[in-house]
């Protein structure tokens, strides 16, 4: 019989775009460094992302939420609830998967990035999240009150940001909940900085759900046509091979490795993209300049660009209204710094070693 010496902890980030995924990159590698054995569970790009990250690691797909954003962003609450009857069904089907899954893999605790379905009463479990207020509008106090239900069947709630008042998520992240014990972890991100000489002058960074992603890519690609400079254009479309074509002054990927994506970042002197967390946790470590797009409808990023406009830092548009002229804007805010953290893996890990 084979003797398991390893602890194996399960990690499964939401497929909500790429950033879920991307910010547990640097998790699951520090399992590996603590010598743990990560198993990863999640569905759609967020999978297969990982599995191009970590070809060597055991990965399971897990019951889709099948999260599609409206083709109107003003009707983005009203999607929510019509397909939450829907993501419930998904919910009851992840738990029972992951019930299988910790039985057939033998998991020793879990770690859940916004997967809601994923824990189990047993095991240490943490959940991962930097929204301790969940922002909808009018229902905040709903949608935060429900958030806050699910995150207390957890063990622990990690929140990858500065508990202090120099912080990335705002009133986001830094929100009470009683009776429930949260970790502020600092900024999460899998890339570094490099002294690295620039080659694009713009390289505009893209991910989400569907069908917004296209629609800011389809945009972007007619505008970026007649900006005077470099451009490097990234989809942010995992697919089974990567695409190349340039076409006039751009360069354009379907996808790129992390560390092509990290050269690529260090390299281009301004990044547009969105304001997802993840995307501003990354360009904060890398000390960027940037001009956010929020995804229209989605309280949270439309928060953090409006947040980080007001502070001088990032300058912002909603998609609508964005054009080229718009980067003039740039010279007029600081760009983003990095914050001196560094996480204390052994100690956040302890959780999972047992008595």
């Amino acid at each position: 019989m084979q003797i398991q010496l390893k602890k194996r902890i399960l990690i499964a980030p939401l497929n909500w775009g790429l950033g879920h995924a991307a910010r547990c990159i640097p998790i699951i590698k520090a399992l590996q460094e603590q010598q743990f054995e990560p198993v990863i569970a999640s569905d759609g790009i967020a999978l297969l992302l990982l599995r191009k990250e970590f070809p060597n690691l055991q990965s399971i797909e897990l019951p889709s939420y099948n999260i599609r954003y409206p083709k109107n962003g003003k009707h983005f609450r009203l999607k929510m609830l019509q397909s939450s009857p829907k993501m419930a069904k998904a919910i009851k089907n992840e738990k029972k998967a992951v019930a299988s899954i910790i039985e057939d893999y033998k998991i020793d605790g879990i770690i859940s990035d916004n997967r809601l379905g994923v824990h189990h009463k047993k095991l240490p479990c943490v959940f991962i999240t930097h929204q301790l207020q969940v922002l909808s509008g009018s229902t905040t106090w709903l949608s935060t009150k429900l958030h806050q239900n699910i995150i207390k069947r957890f063990h622990e709630c990690w929140v990858p940001d500065n508990l202090g008042d120099i912080n990335l998520s705002g009133k986001l992240g830094h929100t009470v909940i009683h009776d429930m014990p949260v970790k502020y972890i600092g900024p999460l991100s899998r890339f570094k900085k490099k002294d690295l000489p620039l080659k694009y002058d713009v390289m505009v960074l893209l991910s989400g759900p569907e069908p917004q992603r296209t629609f800011i890519e389809k945009k972007l690609l007619t505008d970026f046509k007649t900006y005077n400079g470099k451009v490097l254009f990234i989809k942010g479309v995992i697919e089974n091979e990567q695409q190349i074509s340039e076409e006039k002054n751009l360069t354009i990927y379907n996808y790129m490795t992390s560390s092509e994506l990290e050269n690529a970042l260090n390299e281009s002197h301004l990044i547009v993209s969105r304001s997802g967390y993840t995307t501003l946790m990354d360009l904060t470590k890398l000390n960027k300049k940037a001009f956010f797009i929020p995804t229209p409808g989605q309280y949270e990023q439309e928060y953090l660009a409006e947040r980080l406009t007001e502070q001088g830092l990032v300058a912002s548009s909603k998609q609508d209204d964005f054009t080229i002229g718009k980067l003039d804007d740039i010279s007029n805010f600081k760009g983003l710094s990095a914050m001196d953290y560094e996480v204390n893996f052994k100690k956040l890990f302890s959780l999972f070693k047992g008595k």
